[in-house]
């Protein structure tokens, strides 16, 4: 009966442990007694040219030194017998036991078929389970005490060839025992190298996919305040065809430096993305925004006719590039959703803290007075994905914060975050 190999190519443990010396992956499957159907490889060929060779010389020497014990008939008859089992052992790969059956069983009353007994024994304490190669041990004892009584010459029974018969078979089940143990043992680190190669390979795919999602993020965060700054602008352009020379060449300004800033930041992204190395990525990576250029973000957004006040009671400390990083990120992709899913509304920031309790940013935006909250169809053009807010939690989560929204009473929403505080 056949057995095939797992669905990713591998045998079984205890299938492998059945393989020769040289463990190929192109061994996929052998039969119940632990022999292979695949062709003999040249170092095969090598070894099974060797054992025969053994067998027929060794086996020819042992039966000439004993001739003079027995009639002519006899050591004739022992010679013939002992062709079948030497030309068994080229099957002792595909069949270990039937062949190590065979060999010891001639080898009972043919003393020249004796090392090609041992070879099979051999083979398949190397191959076979334990309890088949201590079945075979005893039938080979037990043949070594027919062969002793045989070879006695009429005499009295030869202890000494029943010794030496003893004497070899344990030899040969110890040594295929302990090809056995060290194929085990090669087994097992081969094991472990494919186990450690699969983490790393796992560590590797991990890591590429955390710093997709990293890029896209920044992606969104800049990508996402350029292009409603270009909305904003053409939007005004669109709904005031009346505007002064002097207003539309500010809003075109306004657009063209927009788009150039977008168009930019996309290429140093792609850049990191195009990267091959993870020097080139760091070299390639544009310098990112800190909390220092908070007051840059609100110009721009107080450009595109946003009312935005900005209160900032940091202690004047230097705060660690990650967390500058944070707050920056977080106030844009506040000012961004307001300026496309509440356009009009007033937006005011607030950011404060210390090391005892942290930093607190706060962003809220609330209708102006006498201003009417667009309705659920009006406000439809300007929903958004929700991926913003996801990526605002998974940052905050990042640097060891908590983040949380509501949406205030009368049309406003409201945003904060409570940051650990870091220096640099």
């Amino acid at each position: 009966m056949n057995v095939s190999a797992a669905p990713d190519g591998r045998l079984p443990r205890w299938q492998r442990l059945l393989l020769p010396a040289t463990l190929g992956a192109e061994y996929t499957e052998r039969d119940a007694e632990g022999g292979t159907n695949l062709p003999r490889s040249l170092r095969d060929w090598l070894v099974d040219i060797t054992f025969f060779c053994v067998a027929v010389f060794a086996g020819a020497g042992i039966a000439a030194s004993d001739h003079h014990h027995v009639s002519t008939a006899v050591f004739v008859i022992d010679v013939v017998a002992a062709i079948l089992p030497c030309l068994a052992l080229w099957q002792r790969r595909r069949h270990p036991l039937a062949v190590g059956w065979l060999t010891v069983g001639f080898s009972a009353f043919s003393n020249a078929s004796s090392a090609a007994a041992v070879l099979a024994l051999f083979t398949v304490a190397v191959h076979c389970p334990l309890r088949r190669t201590l079945q075979l041990a005893l039938l080979s004892a037990v043949a070594a005490g027919i062969t002793a009584w045989i070879y006695s010459g009429g005499n009295a029974y030869d202890f000494g060839g029943l010794a030496f018969g003893l004497v070899v078979t344990v030899a040969a089940v110890g040594f295929g025992l302990y090809v056995r143990a060290r194929r085990e043992l090669v087994l097992s680190l081969q094991e472990r190298a494919h186990r450690a190669e699969d983490e790393q390979q796992l560590r590797a795919r991990e890591a590429q996919l955390a710093e997709r999602a990293r890029i896209a993020r920044e992606m969104h965060d800049v990508l996402a305040h350029r292009i409603s700054l270009l909305s904003v602008h053409a939007g005004a352009l669109e709904f005031n065809p009346d505007a002064s020379p002097e207003e539309i060449a500010r809003a075109a300004a306004v657009i063209r430096t927009s788009a150039r800033e977008a168009q930019e930041e996309l290429r140093a992204v792609i850049g990191v993305l195009r990267a091959s190395s993870e020097a080139e990525a760091e070299n390639a990576e544009p310098p990112q925004p800190t909390i220092a250029d908070l007051t840059t973000l609100v110009d721009e957004s107080r450009a595109a006719g946003m009312d935005v006040t900005l209160t900032n009671a940091l202690p004047e400390e230097t705060l660690s590039p990650i967390l500058g990083r944070t707050i920056y990120r977080l106030v844009q992709e506040a000012v961004t959703n307001v300026r496309k899913h509440a356009p009009g509304q007033v937006v005011a920031i607030k950011i404060d803290g210390d090391e005892t309790a942290g930093v607190q940013v706060e962003v809220v935006n609330r209708p102006r007075v006498g201003y009417e909250t667009p309705s659920a169809a009006q406000d439809k053009e300007h929903v958004g994905s929700g991926m913003g807010l996801v990526g605002l939690a998974e940052r905050v989560m990042l640097v060891g914060g908590r983040l949380t929204t509501e949406t205030l009473p009368g049309g406003g929403f409201r945003l904060a975050a409570t940051l650990p505080w870091t220096r640099e």
